[in-house]
């Protein structure tokens, strides 16, 4: 892949925006409902555990191949594939029956959902020129978007009209993100490559992508910040419950962190470029850690708003910043890699902070279990403190 030239940046950016929203939609507009979905087809508490699991679990590793493969071939291919794999998979939920149904399914959306990701994310890093911060901040509000819209529509369309209806909606919109992907421009294979890598080869290319110090600080970032959501996602609604809140209120706290997330990350994309990455990535860090270990200590709806609001913030002022970084210290033609190893270890994070953080909840506490979410992020601070100031 070759860097995008200006005259293709004008064009190719919104379309990649409006792919990365439909490419992101239909994951967040199964989470809210997939459980009870997979109850209703009589799968068991643990047999639900491992069909929500199984996307988690076949996602990580695809991110990490198809984005050599995208290294390969250029991401058109891959992302047309990717979100072609996705609608149908968002069709064949509809005619599952069986929990053993569902299951293949999840791995299927799973594995094709591992093509757009670091397909949408390398077309971002090759179009964003010398304002990387900027244009990775467009990439971050079109997931961010995708999640509060994901998670407010499920929902009201499964209440409303059925199950059925919420997956053929998804089929639709998918469908017209492979239309779309269709009018980007051809991208060239990677030059010089045309054996198959072998499986040393490849994991060579990761250890020293792991081991680059910009790319430990963007994977070391990406993980603790995901990892820490998981852990809130979890044990924020119980804790909400024992205050005396219901479902509603666990929606509109996620919504308002979402909110806060979309709309502080342009700004934060355009600080990024001006004074570097380390000023953002160390206070989106710092917000986030302050927030968590606030959190508990609140029992009142207003002000757990507005500390969620200041979660949103910190996520919005991390996300561009660790995303331009993986933009910075890598060249066009290993960015497929790179972002697949990015994009694995955000699935990863969530799928590992989920239950570690629950369990930890059960054991010491919800309200010291929050609280201790926040312990990977000082980890990623210190990370970022010590490797930053040095490049």
């Amino acid at each position: 892949m070759n860097e995008l030239k200006q005259p293709q940046t004008r064009k190719v950016l919104p379309i990649t925006f409006a792919v990365t929203f439909l490419g992101f939609l239909d994951t967040f507009l199964l989470v809210p409902i997939m459980a009870l979905y997979a109850s209703g087809l009589g799968a068991s508490v643990g047999v639900i555990g491992l069909i929500i699991g199984l996307y988690s679990i076949t996602n990580t590793p695809a991110n990490i191949l198809f984005g050599r493969l995208i290294d390969r071939v250029g991401y058109k291919v891959p992302l047309v594939a990717g979100l072609f794999g996705d609608a149908l998979g968002m069709f064949l939920y509809s005619l599952c029956r069986f929990p053993f149904h569902l299951a293949l399914v999840r791995t299927l959306h799973g594995v094709s959902g591992g093509l757009v990701g670091p397909a949408t994310m390398s077309i971002f890093a090759d179009s964003g020129g010398t304002a990387k911060g900027r244009a990775m901040a467009i990439y971050g509000v079109s997931m961010s978007a995708a999640t509060l819209v994901g998670f407010g529509l499920s929902g009201v369309i499964v209440a409303r009209l059925g199950y059925r209806a919420l997956f053929l909606f998804g089929t639709l919109l998918l469908t017209i993100g492979v239309v779309l992907s269709l009018l980007l421009p051809d991208s060239k294979k990677r030059g010089g490559m045309t054996a198959r890598p072998s499986v040393g080869e490849t994991l060579k290319q990761i250890k020293g992508l792991l081991g680059r110090k910009g790319l430990a600080v963007a994977y070391c970032s990406i993980f603790a910040q995901y990892f820490t959501f998981g852990g809130v996602v979890t044990l924020l609604p119980i804790y909400m419950n024992k205050l005396g809140m219901e479902a509603f209120h666990v929606g509109m706290l996620l919504a308002v962190f979402a909110i806060m997330f979309i709309i502080s990350q342009f700004p934060s994309g355009a600080l990024s470029d001006k004074v570097g990455r380390l000023v953002p990535t160390v206070g989106g860090l710092s917000l986030g850690v302050v927030s968590l270990v606030i959190l508990p200590s609140l029992v009142t709806f207003p002000l757990l708003a507005v500390v969620m609001a200041l979660y949103g913030i910190a996520y919005g002022i991390l996300f561009p910043s660790i995303s331009a970084l993986v933009a910075d210290h890598t060249l066009p033609e290993e960015r497929g890699m790179a972002t697949g190893l990015f994009h694995a270890l955000l699935t990863a994070g969530v799928a590992i902070g989920a239950p570690i953080m629950g369990w930890t909840g059960g054991v010491l506490g919800i309200e010291l279990g929050l609280a201790l979410s926040s312990g990977i992020m000082v980890l990623a601070l210190a990370v970022a403190l010590m490797t930053l100031k040095r490049i």
